[in-house]
């Protein structure tokens, strides 16, 4: 049993990095939203000023995972950002344009509304950062 594990770690050691740091930025994504929200939303701060917030610190979270122990890529640091976050920053569009329906329309609590967003996030974020992102060029091999 440990032979099959470590051969299948060995041919998909990225896959079980990105599943790895998958779950920690999903933890942290799934937890700063509410979290934010708890201590702004007294302040003040609405909804979509707090998913702005917590988008900004996870997207730059989840890169930082993603670089340094999924891809492993070195230097091009700025490139990969603004790659990493063209991604996310199309679904900061589509989120912004789908929470205040599912909120205001469908009258779903915010907090419920941006977990279950998240989970269309999680499904195409492994495909597009490993053929986009953190593609290997060849200054990087």
């Amino acid at each position: 049993m440990q032979n099959l594990i470590l051969t299948l770690y060995s041919l998909y050691s990225k896959q079980f990095r990105f599943l790895i740091a998958g779950g920690l930025n999903t933890i942290v994504g799934l937890s700063i939203y509410p979290l934010f929200y708890i201590f702004l939303e007294p302040l003040g701060f609405g909804y979509i000023q707090v998913l702005l917030f917590s988008q900004m610190f996870c997207i730059t979270f989840s890169f930082f995972t993603n670089k340094y122990f999924v891809f492993k890529t070195k230097g091009n640091v700025k490139e990969e950002y603004l790659r990493f976050f063209a991604f996310y920053g199309f679904y900061l569009l589509l989120n912004l344009l789908c929470l205040p329906f599912l909120v205001e329309v469908i009258q779903i609590t915010p907090i419920l509304a941006q977990t279950l967003f998240s989970f269309a996030i999680i499904v195409s974020s492994y495909f597009w950062h490993n053929l986009v992102t953190f593609k290997p060029t060849k200054e990087s091999l």
